[in-house]
């Protein structure tokens, strides 16, 4: 029996019956099962999880190994856990909720063979008939540059850039930090579109979209480390930044104009207020079937959505000191 020479690192969180079908399409890879272990780590400690991964091992022969977090400290530290705990030289990361097709491991340890470092492979999501607002905003994972969702990287490239920043507590821009970290040691990274991993899109509640805006304030700590690859490499957005900024000003002096009695400007104000937030429902509905289920949604996230994306940029850039809006 080959000892293995990749470890696949998934960390997850309350979500056994996805990790399931995450391990087993593991389960089907090409490259022998011998030559790879796979290391579940748990950011929620939970037995129907650990169950799920001996039932997966006991059915398919993997060799699964279970980590649980004695905290819930997000995928970051899961992943820091995870490939500081490995027995390999090289390291793949997905996610639960992925699903690597049966050529992932073979073709990236294919590619260490030839003297890669670090490779990011493709990520595809099947996007369905009536995609929401918040499918397209998700599915913008296909054209990333570097996700941990497909990456492998050698042992000692995690060792040499110090893993990833566990400041970056829930699942966004940990990537981005590490990707960037990489790039500062000129270590270069390969580009494998034949490392494939499917994505499916999950349904989503409504407020999905208004719960994403908290992760702009882990932006605001990305520029502060890295302020010229922020600015080169993640998109701004500059116009829709402007726009809410622009509603979040509108509203608030046309209350005061309102409270000081001065009605031209309450006028004027609450005008312009309406007329963005109607543009914004506007560009949410966009091809989409007009009806009450998915005219409500787009009206209630035109709404808020401005006021929470620009509480959260000023949050992060106070909490991090640096000048972010």
């Amino acid at each position: 029996m080959e000892k293995p020479v990749v470890t696949v690192v998934i960390p997850t969180y309350q979500r056994p019956a996805l990790l399931r079908n995450c391990l087993e399409a593991l389960a089907n890879q090409q490259l022998p099962t011998d030559q790879f272990e796979v290391l579940v780590v748990d950011d929620g400690n939970e037995p129907a999880v650990a169950q799920a991964s001996q039932d997966v091992a006991r059915q398919t022969g993997l060799s699964i190994r279970y980590l649980g977090q004695t905290q819930r400290r997000g995928p970051a530290a899961a992943r820091n856990a995870g490939w500081r705990s490995a027995r390999t030289p090289y390291i793949a990361f997905t996610d639960d909720d992925c699903l690597p097709q049966p050529g992932w491991l073979s073709t990236a340890m294919a590619q260490f063979s030839r003297g890669a470092q670090v490779i990011t492979g493709r990520v595809r999501m099947p996007m369905p008939e009536q995609p929401t607002h918040h499918d397209k905003t998700t599915a913008l994972l296909e054209t990333a540059e570097f996700v941990t969702a497909n990456l492998f990287c050698r042992r000692s490239v995690l060792e040499q850039v110090d893993g990833f920043d566990e400041r970056f507590d829930i699942a966004w821009r940990e990537d981005s930090d590490l990707h960037f970290k990489i790039l500062q040691a000129r270590i270069p990274i390969l580009v494998c579109p034949e490392a494939v991993i499917v994505h499916p899109l999950r349904q989503a509640p409504w407020y999905a979209t208004l719960r994403d805006e908290r992760k702009n304030r882990y932006d605001a700590l990305l520029y502060k480390k890295h302020p010229a690859l922020f600015r080169e490499r993640i998109p701004a957005y500059k116009w829709l930044v402007v726009r809410y900024y622009a509603t979040v000003l509108a509203f608030f002096i046309g209350l005061l104009a309102l409270v000081t009695d001065n009605s031209p400007l309450t006028i004027a104000c609450f005008y312009l207020w309406l007329l963005l937030t109607l543009a914004l429902m506007s560009e949410r509905l966009a091809d989409q079937r007009l009806n009450w289920a998915t005219v409500k949604p787009a009206l209630l996230t035109s709404l808020m959505t401005p006021f929470l994306s620009v509480y959260w940029r000023l949050y992060g850039a106070f909490s991090y000191r640096v000048w972010y809006l």
